[in-house]
């Protein structure tokens, strides 16, 4: 069992006397990560960046070992980014797609993720079609498997929208997917680091995501899986001198692993951070950290929908940490604005960031609070009596 107050102790972002709600934007670094970045950005200046990075050689090659414990795949299924867009943008445009294909998502869909796949189905005479939603609001399995044929090739699920507490059923989803012969895709920006995310278990193609937000991570981050039978039929034209080889004068060889997916210029600094950053989470536990979260953002949900004129808006039947909100008579940014005031720190997700479920829900913009394991019981319970006081 994780101890909210200890995990404050070691996090100096709690020494202010705060109520951060906000993991799902950009959390709160533990001490050893925002070290480890400070370190190596002080040896850069000291010796350079390439001697530094040279030293910390083996810490950055033992980081795909890290990750690929915390995702249930192989190290060479690993590769590191700037950022989960990075990350997402990479895998997607190596998905092979031409006039006539068609890509599946369901109505949770991000819009980082809508607008490059609308922007290439646009270029190359392609299609993209919204799988609906089941009444609980999880993705609906049975009208998946009728929307899927042989010109359905890639499925992208969101395993945890921005805007709410839904968590996606995706196990199910992309068995449907994979039986139909299409690539899987998992946006786990705003799920790993908060409840397991194994690509051993869930059977997809393809994971990304972010290291400054549930990972408590640096921002500059981002981390993908690519599964290695899957990589030969991808189209690697984004490649440059790390990803490939310049064999001969008229002939550049990509590599055979997912490092293909990255880029020779990083930040060595960050990089390290996310590193610690895995390691912290590994040394919590995993199903520790999930139990953790699920229990503050629980007591934090129930304390809403207790408080009259305070609506929850969070939807599925298993939920995430992320919890949206709104309260009568006041727009979601005034609300976020008077709890940042009084200390409580949560940001306000809005319809163009998920467009789809929020119009189908008649909801132009929330309230979306989410506390990691480091915010304690009472935490919770003083920033529910702040939301009653400005509920007026």
């Amino acid at each position: 069992m994780i101890d909210p107050e200890r995990a404050a102790a070691d996090t100096p972002g709690c020494r202010g006397g705060g109520i951060f709600l906000d993991s799902a934007g950009s959390s709160l670094p533990p001490r050893d990560v925002l070290e480890t970045v400070i370190g190596h950005l002080r040896r850069e200046a000291e010796v350079g960046g390439y001697r530094a990075a040279r030293e910390r050689a083996d810490d950055l090659e033992e980081g795909y070992g890290v990750f690929a414990e915390i995702l249930g795949c192989a190290p060479e299924e690993i590769a590191f980014t700037d950022s989960a867009t990075r990350s997402w943008l990479s895998v997607f445009n190596a998905v092979p797609l031409a006039a006539g294909d068609r890509v599946l998502i369901t109505e949770a869909e991000y819009a980082g993720n809508a607008i490059p796949i609308l922007r290439r189905a646009e270029s190359v005479g392609a299609g993209m079609d919204v799988v609906p939603s089941t009444p609980e609001g999880d993705v609906s399995v049975e009208a998946l498997e009728g929307m899927l044929d042989e010109r359905v090739k890639l499925v992208s699920l969101v395993h945890a929208p921005t805007n709410g507490g839904l968590l996606t059923s995706v196990r199910a989803a992309a068995a449907a997917a994979r039986r139909a012969g299409a690539y899987v895709l998992l946006d786990a920006c705003q799920s790993l680091g908060q409840v397991p995310v194994r690509a051993d278990e869930l059977d997809v193609d393809f994971i990304t995501g972010t290291g400054r937000k549930w990972m408590r991570g640096p921002r500059g981050t981002g981390f993908l899986y690519a599964r290695r039978a899957v990589l030969d039929g991808l189209v690697k034209d984004s490649v440059d001198l790390h990803g490939g080889t310049w064999a001969e004068r008229g002939l550049a060889v990509a590599r055979d692993d997912a490092r293909v997916f990255e880029l020779w210029e990083a930040s060595i600094a960050d990089r390290l951070g996310l590193v610690a950053a895995g390691r912290y989470l590994l040394d919590l536990g995993v199903d520790e950290v999930h139990a953790a979260v699920r229990a503050v953002s629980g007591r934090l949900r129930t304390g809403l929908a207790s408080i009259a004129g305070v609506r929850v808006h969070d939807i599925g039947v298993a939920h995430s940490g992320i919890v949206s909100f709104s309260v009568d008579g006041v727009p979601a940014p005034k609300v976020a604005e008077l709890l940042v005031e009084r200390g409580v720190t949560v940001t306000v997700s809005r319809r163009a960031s998920t467009r789809i479920d929020m119009e189908r829900r008649g909801l132009a913009e929330v309230v979306r609070a989410s506390p990691h394991y480091f915010v304690s019981p009472a935490q919770v319970d003083a920033a529910l009596e702040v939301v009653e006081a400005v509920r007026g």
